[in-house]
């Protein structure tokens, strides 16, 4: 059976994700058809969800204007995984501390938004993961933090900080691993790709 993955295309690393997940698709042998999704209709069909970075406040209000949003919502209630990196983090989580954004409230965190500094203080750091035998080269670009966590799983803390985070079927990170080559995230946030068992 081929599985249907959306990468939410209105703004952000949406090639890299795309190619990510073909990636980590077959890393464990699963056929999948990847669309970009820009307009409402799309995410019903999707069996998994990607939710790019950006700019956060553009994005959650594309996603409000175009009705994706609500998609995006329905999808998680159904257990159907979402993966929301960087940006995506910020719009998917119960508070962004920003009042220009309309957060998702799907992930029981709140953030702060460039944490880690500017674009100019980007940078790439071996990290833990739980789930990952192995630490994933992650890139900090214009990052977030997770700064308070409800009932949100911590996967993996950078200088104090966690940066990646599990609520049921959604997975975020504060970083950007589609720009890595590496699929093990995408693995782990569709496929059940943990090493560590």
């Amino acid at each position: 059976m081929t599985l249907v993955a959306g990468v939410v295309a209105v703004q952000g690393n949406v090639a890299e994700h795309v190619t990510a997940i073909e990636r980590a698709a077959a890393s464990v042998g699963e056929d999948v058809d990847v669309r970009e999704v820009r307009e409402a209709g799309v995410v019903p069909d999707c069996d998994l969800l990607a939710l790019p970075g950006g700019e956060s406040t553009t994005i959650s209000r594309l996603l409000r204007e175009t009705g994706i949003a609500s998609e995006i919502c329905a999808h998680v209630d159904d257990g159907e995984p979402l993966f929301a990196t960087c940006a995506g983090l910020i719009v998917a989580s119960r508070d962004a501390r920003d009042d220009r954004v309309d957060e998702l409230e799907l992930v029981d965190v709140a953030v702060e938004r460039n944490a880690f500094g500017r674009q100019r203080d980007s940078f790439e750091a071996p990290l833990e993961v739980d789930g990952l035998a192995q630490p994933f080269p992650a890139v900090f670009i214009r990052a977030p933090a997770i700064d308070d966590v409800g009932d949100a799983e911590v996967l993996a803390t950078w200088d104090g900080r966690p940066v990646a985070a599990r609520d049921g079927p959604v997975l975020t990170t504060a970083f950007h691993p589609e720009l890595t080559g590496d699929p093990r995230l995408h693995r782990l946030a569709f496929f059940d790709g943990d090493e560590t068992r």
